[in-house]
């Protein structure tokens, strides 16, 4: 190497001296306790295997961090969907009775194939076959009904009459039956088996809490889901006109009914019930920009609230537990739906890519940290380079002799001098 490159190389390095110490002085600082926010030597670390699998309450405890509260549920799952961690389960894959909560898997089917404004006038054989016992919307034959008001039928009244409708213009009840379950496996949901749309007891028809949540999660990316479960009281027909009538929401925690209070910033999604099943709840809330999604099967407590209260103090444990918790499990983002041609689209939020997922997954008053480390260290190299080349340039003579400045060609556009 002739001496002529030692200059250059100098200051090349002391440039990198100077931008790796301010570096380490800009990196991100470790604060919040001990261990801090990011500093997990605290807490244990998940295994390989996935926690869901286990038999029992799955949470991983931290410093400063309080248990899950404990309930009867047989089974029960809470997730933040922002960033799809599973934040503490029970038996997340244990196969149960769904009851009127597999309704949620039946509009994920159904409810992207007819537009909300089609009409549908509905024939004794739609109805047929309702079983006995059967919560009712209160649907008529030979009536004209929109989509809509059906629609509104199966969020707010659980209704199966309007299920066996809506299945009706599907192509009838075991095509629908075969549709949702190709819904279930393209979901990943490994528990679900499929064998009445409405969700009433049938042999050997089963979901889990995990599933639950995967119908859950996928249902509120959906415009018209999201609306239709948030849906308090609406008029069926949604028209009116002298043979109209209200109904409202059976979901206690969202409306306020029957000693529930409704709970703060809940957004849906489904209830139900039969006495094989008990109760069934999938609820998500949404507060200071974070949503939580919890399901809870089959309360043993013996109190007929017990569903909506346990519901709520997972919720409220999920909203303080966040910003802090190790997910124990991920939850997989659903993929972008299939429409038919001709009915209006739902809004999807575009699919994180794994730097935006890596990012979701720490806790939220960290991301600003990072972000503006990385832009103060982008910062530091570029100043660093651009000073280093201004001094070599000045130390050159100008003119054929010295080597001076080179004459570029279109080619080099572009690149640095």
């Amino acid at each position: 190497m002739s001496t002529a490159s030692w200059p250059p190389v100098r200051a090349l390095t002391a440039a990198a001296a100077c931008a790796a110490s301010l570096l380490a002085v800009c990196g991100p600082a470790v604060a919040d306790g001990p261990n801090g926010i990011d500093d997990l030597r605290g807490a244990r670390s998940a295994p390989n295997e996935n926690l869901l699998d286990g038999h029992g309450v799955q949470f991983l405890p931290r410093p400063g961090l309080s248990e899950p509260p404990r309930i009867s549920a047989l089974s029960w799952m809470v997730t933040d969907l922002g960033s799809h961690r599973v934040l503490a389960a029970r038996d997340a894959h244990r196969p149960l009775p769904p009851a009127s909560t597999l309704k949620t898997l039946f509009a994920l089917t159904v409810l992207p194939k007819f537009a909300q404004g089609e009409v549908r006038t509905v024939s004794s054989a739609d109805l047929a076959g309702i079983a006995a016992g059967s919560s009712l919307a209160g649907i008529k034959e030979d009536m004209p009904y929109r989509v809509a008001d059906l629609w509104h039928g199966v969020f707010l009244s659980s209704g199966s009459d309007a299920v066996h409708a809506l299945a009706a213009m599907n192509g009838g009840w075991g095509k629908t039956i075969d549709d949702m379950q190709a819904t279930a496996d393209r979901l990943g949901a490994r528990d679900t088996t499929v064998e009445s749309a409405d969700g009433f007891d049938t042999p050997g028809q089963f979901s889990s809490a995990y599933d639950l949540s995967l119908f859950g999660q996928a249902g509120l990316t959906n415009r018209d889901f999201a609306n239709l479960a948030a849906t308090k009281r609406a008029w069926l027909p949604e028209d009116g006109g002298a043979d109209a009538y209200g109904i409202q929401n059976t979901n206690r925690l969202l409306v306020g009914s029957h000693g529930v209070a409704p709970y703060d910033g809940l957004i849906g999604v489904k209830n139900g019930y039969t006495s094989h099943a008990g109760n069934t709840l999938v609820a998500a809330a949404r507060r200071g920009g974070r949503t939580l999604l919890v399901t809870v099967m089959n309360p043993r407590s013996g109190t007929g609230n017990a569903v909506y209260e346990e519901a709520r103090a997972l919720l409220d444990w999920g909203f303080e537990a966040a910003p802090r918790a190790v997910g124990v499990g991920v939850l997989p983002a659903p993929a972008p739906e299939r429409r038919a041609p001709g009915t209006e689209r739902a809004a999807h939020p575009a699919p994180l890519t794994a730097v935006r997922q890596a990012s979701a997954a720490r806790p939220a008053g960290d991301r600003g940290d990072v972000l503006l480390w990385s832009f103060s260290a982008a910062g530091v190299v570029a100043l660093a380079g651009m000073g280093t080349a201004l001094w070599w340039r000045r130390r050159q003579p100008v003119g054929p002799e010295g080597g001076g400045p080179e004459v570029r060609g279109p080619e080099d556009e572009g690149r640095e001098s």
